[in-house]
């Protein structure tokens, strides 16, 4: 079970969808036993249930509770064999996100960093202008969906040099100072082989795959590195 410590206007918090997988019980057994003290909980931290698509089709409630929270309801539970275990799983989860937050915010005042990460945005400014030429030169070759290569571009990227289990806002944000390094070389991998392929007069659909395919290369090369698991919008 993939327990997700999520940030929510720079609030930890942790789904009850996920707290229920991970303590073996029925989800609806949570959400009642939340709705029976729910003075007590919102004491602690004001929330509301929102409702989601169940396995039935019918619209399941549940929320995102933060951490003292999580741990009073897990107070209102019977110690076993499942919960105790559980609570230590999440507890650590817990510190392990406050740990990397306040790693991104130190990284972020650093000014090594920083300089990088501008020279990154130069770099990916010529690489999105070439982009913008080959989006329209696909179009001049009869492509509809030739838009899609700024995001797909992007995408084919970040898959081939990281490990990312989920969703960002930006990626890039939350790359190290060596991370940003290797995106910085595979943007200027990706203009060269869309110039070179223009220039040559390929299809356009050749000349992604020629940039997929140097990428691949390139990530083999290099190899992969993390992207540790972060909610999207932590960081805005």
């Amino acid at each position: 079970m993939n327990l997700q410590i999520k940030a929510i206007d720079n609030v930890l918090v942790v789904s009850t969808l996920d707290m229920y997988e991970g303590l073996k019980v029925e989800h609806k057994a949570i959400t009642d036993l939340i709705k029976k003290y729910e003075t007590h909980f919102q004491e602690i931290r004001t929330f509301s249930f929102l409702k989601v698509k169940s396995t039935g089709g019918r619209p399941a409630e549940f929320c995102y509770l933060d951490e003292e929270q999580a741990t009073f309801l897990i107070t209102l539970m019977k110690n076993s064999p499942v919960v105790v275990p559980f609570k230590k799983r999440m507890t650590r989860e817990f510190f392990r996100m406050r740990k990397f937050i306040a790693q991104q915010m130190n990284q972020k005042a650093n000014a090594e960093w920083l300089e990088q990460r501008a020279a990154g945005k130069l770099i990916r400014r010529t690489e999105t202008d070439t982009v913008k030429e080959f989006v329209e030169y696909a179009v001049a070759q009869g492509s509809q969906n030739a838009h899609r290569y700024y995001s797909n571009i992007s995408m084919m990227e970040n898959k081939a040099l990281f490990l990312i289990d989920q969703k960002y806002k930006n990626v890039r944000d939350l790359l190290d100072i060596h991370q940003l390094s290797t995106i910085q070389i595979a943007d200027r991998i990706v203009s060269k082989a869309i110039k070179e392929g223009m220039e040559q007069k390929l299809h356009y659909k050749e000349i992604y795959q020629m940039a997929k395919s140097r990428i691949e290369i390139f990530s083999v090369i290099h190899g992969k590195s993390t992207i540790p698991n972060q909610l999207k919008q932590i960081f805005v």
